[in-house]
């Protein structure tokens, strides 16, 4: 079953932090924290950040938003 709409995972294929955005096909569909393009990941390689994980992505987005970057 697919994890809620913006929650943080880790892409373990790519090795890369995003936050889900839904089901594209038998794909899962990930975005970097801190905005950019979507990517689509394999849901086996796809799981629940750790808690510090998680801390580092939380610091990206906020740093984003102090360069005024859109998320």
């Amino acid at each position: 079953m697919p994890p809620s709409v913006g929650a943080l995972m880790v892409d373990t294929g790519r090795r890369r932090v995003g936050e889900f955005r839904g089901v594209a096909g038998p794909y899962w569909s990930l975005r970097p924290v801190g905005g950019g393009a979507e990517w689509e990941a394999e849901p086996e390689h796809v799981r629940p950040v750790s808690p510090e994980q998680r801390l580092r992505a939380e610091i990206a987005r906020a740093n984003a938003r102090s360069r005024g970057e859109r998320l």
